[in-house]
Formats: structure tokens, sequence, C-alpha cells
């Protein structure tokens, strides 16, 4: 029988072997004075870890869509990183989509994250899809797409087959990388990428890592995101004060190492970050994983 500390020896060994390991980070647009400074720290003390791209969500209404096309514009500008700006498809016309989708590329970005986006309140229905961008996409120019994938179902999608069928939809059409929703279970994500695999899904499957700052924060995310919160990571913050950030950051980062370690040694090669705008944890799991800052 192998013991815990051989598991926990033999996770370090191949993880110290890794090699060509791919990051890439997610940021939102900063909507006070406050949050600008703190993006922009997060932007610069991450860009020296050459991640593959930095994603910048994308809001619901009109404001928060001219600040995600600054921040993609200044990122790209500013550390020749390439940028992902996500575009969503349930509130623009197509061809208001294809003036974006322009504009983004005269402006050097080769990079989307499609999605179809939160429908508004009282609405339940659209005329586009995440896999209707994609291709519209690709008939504006030869965008590298990424789209979403969850592991534990869409909340509204009625099973998991049915959702399935959506992620391949998306493939079909000219998507190339699928961005998982985040997760806490392994093998919740080992498993789907093997489901995606049989249903011959031709997409590299990245998994989304939200290392945890904040609980109440993460139980707020996972009730409407359908993620499973396993007991024994309720356990590890039972009876943990508020305040006590130093220690919530020590176990958010060691939550998440473990996480890549697992999913490491199972061949993963790019893992995302879901940095909440914050450096400290993504970078520290970075460093694990071998990848170093030029400065």
């Amino acid at each position: 029988m192998v013991s815990y500390a051989q598991g926990i020896d033999a996770l370090n060994q191949s993880l110290s072997e890794l090699k060509d390991i791919d990051v890439s980070f997610e940021f939102f647009p900063p909507n006070s004075e406050v949050m600008e400074n703190t993006l922009w720290k997060s932007v610069e003390r991450l860009a020296p870890l050459k991640p593959k791209y930095m994603s910048v969500t994308y809001g619901a209404n009109s404001g928060e869509r001219d600040r995600t096309h600054s921040v993609v514009k200044r990122i790209h500008k500013e550390t020749g990183i390439p940028t992902a700006p996500h575009l969503t498809c349930v509130d623009a016309t197509a061809e208001e989509l294809k003036q974006i989708a322009k504009d983004y590329w005269d402006s050097g970005i080769r990079r989307i994250v499609a999605l179809r986006g939160d429908l508004p309140q009282g609405v339940d229905h659209t005329d586009m899809y995440a896999s209707d961008l994609v291709g519209l996409l690709k008939n504006v120019a030869d965008f590298d797409i990424s789209v979403a994938a969850y592991p534990e179902k869409h909340p509204e999608a009625p099973n998991a087959q049915f959702d399935l069928l959506n992620l391949k939809r998306k493939a079909e059409a000219g998507a190339n990388e699928a961005i998982t929703q985040f997760f806490f279970d392994t093998s919740v994500f080992l498993r789907f990428r093997d489901r995606a695999a049989a249903a011959g899904i031709d997409l590299d499957i990245v998994p989304g890592i939200l290392p945890v700052t904040n609980y109440q924060t993460l139980t707020r995310f996972a009730g409407f995101t359908n993620v499973h919160v396993p007991n024994w990571l309720h356990k590890m913050y039972d009876g943990l004060a508020q305040d006590d950030q130093a220690t919530r950051n020590l176990m958010g980062a060691n939550i998440a190492m473990d996480m890549v370690k697992v999913l490491a040694k199972e061949g993963v090669k790019h893992f995302h970050f879901y940095t909440l705008n914050r450096c400290e944890l993504s970078y520290a799991i970075c460093h694990m994983l071998g990848l170093r800052s030029d400065k």
C-alpha cells in the first residue's frame, strides 16, 4: 500500500519533471479606481510569466462592453501578451458582432472567447447561440476561438449529454479550445475529458482553476453555476474568521496547487486561472509549476 507521504512525493516528483506547461489568466473590467489599480498591478505581475494569453470578460451592458474593449487593447499594447476578449451574442446583432470582430482583428487581436452570454431577465430563448457566434467569427477572420465547457453541466442544460452535444456543435463550428467552468473535484474534470473524447469532440479542454480567496464569494458563484462544493472544502473553511485573509489565502493556494498537481500528472498541459483580478495565488501556483518571471 502506498502511504500518503509516498503519494505526495510521487506527485511532486512528476511535477518537477513537467515541461511545456501553458497557463492563461482571466480578468474582468474594473468599475472603480481602486479595482483598476488592482487589475493593472496584477497584469504587470503576471505578464512576465509569459502566459499563452490573458482573457477579459464581457458584460451585458454597453458600458462594461466598452471597458472590455479598452482593457483588451491596453493589455495587448503594453505587455505584448496575446489577449482574448470575451464576446457574447445574446445582446448584439450579427452585424454588430461582425464589426466588433473586425475591430479586434485590425487591432492585432487573434483569439476570442465566444459565449452565448447570460439571458436577460424574463427571456428564455435567443436566436443565436455560441456555436453560431463561432461560425460568424470564423467568417470574419481566422481567429483562434475558445468556448466554454461545463464538467458538471450547464445550469440550463436538461442533462449532461445535451450539454456535451452543444460543446460538439461549437467544435464543429470552428472552435479549437474549450475552457471549463471552475470545479474542485479533479475526477469530475477527468471524466468529462474522457466523455468528450469518446463523443468525438476535437478540442483542447483546458481546466478552469479558481484559487479561493473568499469562501462566501465561492459559495455564491457555485450556487448559480451548478458547481458542487465538496464537504471537505466546507469543513476547511468552517470556523475561519472572515478577516483572517492570510490563512484563507494559504488554504486557497494549497487547494489549487493540489488540484494542479493531480491534473498535471494526468497529462494536462494548460491551466486557465480565474484571477478575480488578483495575482498572488495564481503567481504562486505558476511558480510551483516552474514558470518564472524574467524580472
